[in-house]
């Protein structure tokens, strides 16, 4: 059944054109993703299907019946009531028919109405018709449902008569999530639902939308969660829309063989044109060739002409190097306690990180990860043991809350007056880098966007130059092609990272090993995060055998296991090596393919075939290339065994 249509919309704001023609549809059970670069349009669009914006020209066809949950971006839940009361909000109409039920057992229950058979009759038959709607509509589940959602929104701890005017930003937004959620709508809108989420609730949402019985919309920069949640892909791109049939990273692999496709294509009519017109410049003038010549020219008159595809949007470009190496030693903490003033939320914390490290820093929200990481930066003070940092360590600090970007500098001006000596056009060339080009520039820093902010933030921590990377967050507010380029530059930055982040995919290509913080110390893991979930659930599955070996087999245990791990670190390292080598030696090819084709056609023109010195120094370049290209596949197929 087709729940929502849309067809040809367009909106504008001012002049400008934000969408245009949108098509799409939403039939029952599916799950979709819109994906699209910050400020194509996303958050437009699900505010028009949800009827919180107008558009200018277009239609939205919806049955009727059909109903619509929206959750905007960082949405909290305002309210007076406590958490329990304003969940029951929701069941209003379960509870109302509720108190007609026992009003009616009431009725029944009366001598006067039970001695009277047609009137018992009457109520009787009302009795069960109110009964069976009321179990149909989930009445005698509603407080075990409400109960469900708000322990997988990590709320199950709660006194439930707390009030949520107490509550913080992030509690009051998964509040709002939990209330729409249990309204279970036919249509569910989702902008950003992963925000405020740690990796249990992430992992716990997964599961509740997987089996959810109505049609998903989301917006959502997690690619891990949208390959576990949709089924199609919607892409937002220059005011189009385009469809994919599958997940997130199926969306990735059509769109890469598309673009392929369609440019062999366009090249190829290219070709076919080229030929066509330098066929009539030749022969439109002589009597002999002058038919055939209007004959192909007709031809291209009448060719429906390609364009050329146009691939991706620009791309932020840059890269993480190091003013110097730090020593091998990088930073040890002691039985250190974090928190604010005297109140501590995490203590007895123990570890070392070595130069070279990839650490990403994990755990429940309000466990003290971020706290940590401004102990370590000494923007708060230990509140126990002691931290020592090893020789030569810079350390280059990224605060997920962009503290510092709330001047009224303009952009150029927040990098610049940090680096006075550097010319003004490298200056601009950095922030060109981070995609403020031209007026850009010029905007004023506590105007910008959050995806601005971040990338403002990113472009001065590439310019410090640190051997020792702190990041808190850094993937909050980047859209999905940026997260991409920032994992590119971290992977080949020579230095050390500890990092922040409920981003299960940018933790699996970015990590080396996982610190599992709790309230009562720090769990070091070697590897990454599906090694991590992995091991976490063969200590579960294993601890009851654990507690009766041999402290000797333990130790074993654990030595075998590191010893695995250094090797299929090191394998990891080698793979990710060879794939990258692979798209090198791919693009230089099509290059080298491009530079021969060329030349062969060079050769073909009947006034350089004239000239023998120009067609030796061709066939010269051309036979350096074949060389080239017959080295590098032969070192691609060596590599792609």
């Amino acid at each position: 059944m087709i729940l929502l249509q849309v067809n040809q919309l367009t909106k504008y704001f001012a002049a400008e054109m934000i969408l245009s023609n949108i098509k799409f549809e939403i039939q029952t059970n599916d799950r979709v993703a819109l994906v699209g670069r910050n400020g194509a349009g996303k958050s437009t669009l699900l505010k028009i299907i949800a009827g919180q914006s107008s558009y200018d020209s277009g239609e939205i066809i919806k049955p009727k019946g059909v109903s619509i949950g929206y959750l905007a971006q960082n949405t909290g839940l305002e309210s007076e009531k406590s958490i329990w009361d304003e969940m029951l909000t929701v069941f209003d109409h379960l509870r109302k028919m509720e108190k007609e039920l026992r009003s009616l057992e009431e009725k029944m229950a009366d001598p006067t109405v039970f001695s009277d058979s047609p009137k018992y009759d009457k109520v009787l038959k009302e009795y069960d018709h109110l009964q069976v709607k009321f179990k149909d509509e989930g009445g005698y589940q509603y407080e075990a449902d409400i109960r469900s959602v708000l322990h997988g929104l990590h709320f199950g701890s709660f006194d439930h008569d707390t009030k949520i005017s107490t509550l913080s930003g992030g509690q009051k937004t998964r509040l709002a999530l939990g209330k729409l959620l249990l309204t279970r709508p036919d249509i569910l809108i989702l902008d950003e639902p992963t925000n405020h989420l740690d990796i249990d609730t992430l992992s716990w949402l997964e599961g509740y939308l997987q089996g959810y019985s109505g049609a998903i919309l989301i917006v959502s920069h997690d690619r891990y969660f949208l390959d576990k949640v949709v089924n199609q892909v919607y892409e937002l791109s220059r005011r189009k829309m385009t469809k994919f049939v599958g997940n997130y990273s199926s969306y990735l692999d059509q769109k890469a063989e598309n673009y392929e496709r369609e440019m062999k294509l366009f090249e190829k009519q290219q070709d076919e044109i080229s030929k066509l017109e330098d066929f009539v410049q030749r022969n439109l003038a002589r009597a002999s060739t002058t038919k055939r010549a209007q004959s192909r020219r007709k031809q291209l008159q009448k060719m429906d002409r390609l364009d050329r595809p146009s691939g991706d949007e620009k791309s932020a470009s840059f890269s993480f190097e190091i003013e110097r190496q730090s020593g091998n030693d990088v930073l040890k903490a002691d039985s250190i306690a974090v928190g604010y003033g005297s109140d501590s939320v995490s203590e007895q914390i123990n570890f070392r990180i070595s130069r070279g490290d990839s650490i990403a820093l994990v755990g429940p929200n309000g466990v003290g990860k971020s706290t940590l990481l401004k102990t370590i930066v000494n923007k708060l003070p230990a509140l126990a043991g002691s931290i020592h940092h090893g020789s030569n360590v810079s350390i280059g600090y990224y605060d997920q809350q962009q503290a510092e970007l709330n001047s009224n500098k303009k952009v150029l001006n927040e990098l610049w007056d940090e680096y006075p000596l550097k010319p003004e056009k490298e200056i601009r060339t950095v922030l060109g880098n981070f995609l403020f080009s031209g007026d850009d520039v010029l905007k004023i820093v506590s105007s910008l966007s959050g995806g601005e902010k971040a990338r403002l933030a990113l472009a001065k921590l590439m310019m410090e130059k640190a051997n020792f990377l702190i990041l808190d967050e850094p993937t909050n507010h980047l859209d999905l092609d940026s997260k991409e380029v920032l994992e590119n530059a971290l992977i080949d930055y020579p230095g050390t990272i500890l990092f922040v982040s409920h981003d299960r995919y940018f933790i699996n290509r970015i990590a080396t090993k996982v610190f599992e913080l709790e309230s009562t110390g720090l769990t070091e893991y070697l590897g990454d995060y599906d090694y991590f979930i992995e091991k976490k659930l063969e200590q579960e599955e294993l601890e009851t055998l654990n507690a009766q070996l041999a402290p000797q087999q333990k130790v074993e245990t654990v030595a075998s296991d590191k010893k695995g791990y250094q090797q299929d670190k090191e394998a990891k390292k080698l793979e990710r090596q060879r794939k990258r080598r692979i798209e090198e030696i791919e693009s230089s090819i099509e290059g080298l393919e491009t530079k021969a084709a060329e030349l062969e056609e060079l050769l073909c023109d009947p006034e350089i075939f004239q000239d023998h010195q120009r067609v030796g120094e061709l066939n010269e370049q051309l036979e350096k290339t074949k060389h080239e290209i017959e080295q590098l596949m032969d070192e691609w197929a060596e590599l792609a065994e």
